[in-house]
């Protein structure tokens, strides 16, 4: 509970003593496999994280929202009436763009009567776990819990991609805020992007534990180079449309018929992407399957091969990823590894041998800085819910 009374104390010099804070969760996501593939319309396997993001909530009536971070310095506000992108917001932009989409809904817009919110994250800023969409849910949930405003999860979800796609600017596909919004506890996620259908698949690892690792290469994956990877998909789609036109992404493209009609691409840059979508989307299936069937050992071969297929076909991992993939496959107890988030910095995902972690992180500690000269950081994870109200004993 000492969190709890540590942030209700912040609110206060924040905003001043208030008897009705409200208080909720979101978790950071990390996706186990399935990169890139989202905004392909294919698979992917997040889980939610025990990681995320809390936001101290209090009702208002003057129609201002207030917003503060235990992360960052400043403390920003707007009218719910006006909100407008500002750069020099930075992160508080992501819940006025919840705002903003939340407003622009007639049957939510005359409920938004303002809030004091603070925020507190333990997701490692820049490593690829999805704080921007865990800021979005925390956010969605309280403003909507305290204007009494009774929206489906799936819907709530589907709202905060838009605001970072509207109004932030980023365009993510939809699974890190799925993962953050539906998540279950001991769960991972399989998720067809361009429908939302999804399967909870129970996440059983007895013996082994769940190993992130930063890389501490702050990630590099610029806006620039992400969209020239989303245009390069949507022209291996096009120009395979012509001999498939039922094709609605490369998310339906099985291998099979890949194989009849990959000499369509005679670029090979797009070729080595379609590729690596294709693969990716059919390992993700196997993912599962390997899972229900407790073939751990199976599931951490697809693990490597994932982060071969993003270094060698897809070309978003880079040196430091690379590295620390080769330090944490060469670890004692790692039966599996690959990168995961958008690439070029952030974190591996590790399955490694509960009794062999610490000398996992010894030795692939050792090997990635021998190789980089970075220092990383290793964080043992539990998968855990998604987004909700945190229920405080009284005392707090």
């Amino acid at each position: 509970m000492e969190i709890y009374e540590r942030l209700q104390a912040r609110f206060r010099e924040e905003f001043g003593v208030r008897e009705d804070v409200r208080v909720f969760f979101a978790p950071g996501r990390v996706n186990l496999i399935g990169e890139h593939t989202d905004y392909n319309g294919g698979y992917v396997f997040p889980a939610a994280l025990t990681y995320g993001t809390w936001a101290l909530a209090a009702p208002r009536q003057d129609g201002v929202y207030r917003f503060a971070s235990v992360n960052f310095p400043g403390k920003t506000s707007c009218e719910a009436a006006r909100i407008v992108y500002r750069a020099e917001d930075g992160w508080a932009n992501y819940p006025k763009g919840v705002l903003h989409e939340l407003a622009a809904l007639p049957e939510c817009s005359p409920l938004l009567k303002g809030a004091d919110l603070l925020f507190f994250g333990n997701i490692p800023n820049g490593a690829g776990l999805s704080s921007s969409a865990s800021v979005e849910l925390a956010s969605a949930a309280a403003v909507t819990a305290l204007a009494g405003i009774d929206v489906p999860m799936v819907e709530l979800v589907k709202l905060a991609q838009r605001a970072e796609n509207r109004f932030v600017g980023v365009r993510c596909g939809i699974m890190d805020q799925f993962a953050v919004g539906m998540g279950k506890k001991d769960h991972a996620i399989m998720l067809k992007c361009d429908t939302l259908a999804y399967e909870y698949v129970p996440f059983r690892i007895d013996g082994y534990k769940l190993v992130i690792t930063n890389s501490n290469k702050r990630r590099a994956l610029t806006d620039s180079t992400y969209n020239e990877r989303r245009r390069e998909c949507e022209e291996g789609l096009r120009e395979l449309q012509k001999r498939l036109p039922h094709l609605r992404s490369l998310g339906d493209l099985c291998s099979d018929e890949w194989r009849q009609v990959c000499t369509a691409l005679p670029n090979g840059v797009i070729r080595r992407r379609v590729e690596h979508v294709v693969a990716e989307n059919e390992r993700v299936i196997q993912a599962a399957q390997c899972l229900a069937a407790g073939d751990l050992h199976a599931f951490g071969r697809l693990m490597k091969a994932s982060h071969e297929s993003l270094r060698d076909l897809y070309e978003v991992t880079g040196f430091e990823l690379d590295a620390l993939f080769e330090a944490a496959a060469q670890a004692d107890g790692c039966i599996g590894t690959r990168m995961t988030g958008a690439g070029f910095g952030g974190c591996t995902v590790s399955l490694v041998k509960a009794d062999a972690v610490d000398a996992f992180k010894r030795q692939a500690a050792e090997h990635y800085t021998r190789a980089t000269g970075l220092v990383p950081d290793f964080y043992v994870c539990e998968l855990g819910d998604g987004v909700g109200e945190v229920v405080l004993p009284s005392s707090v």
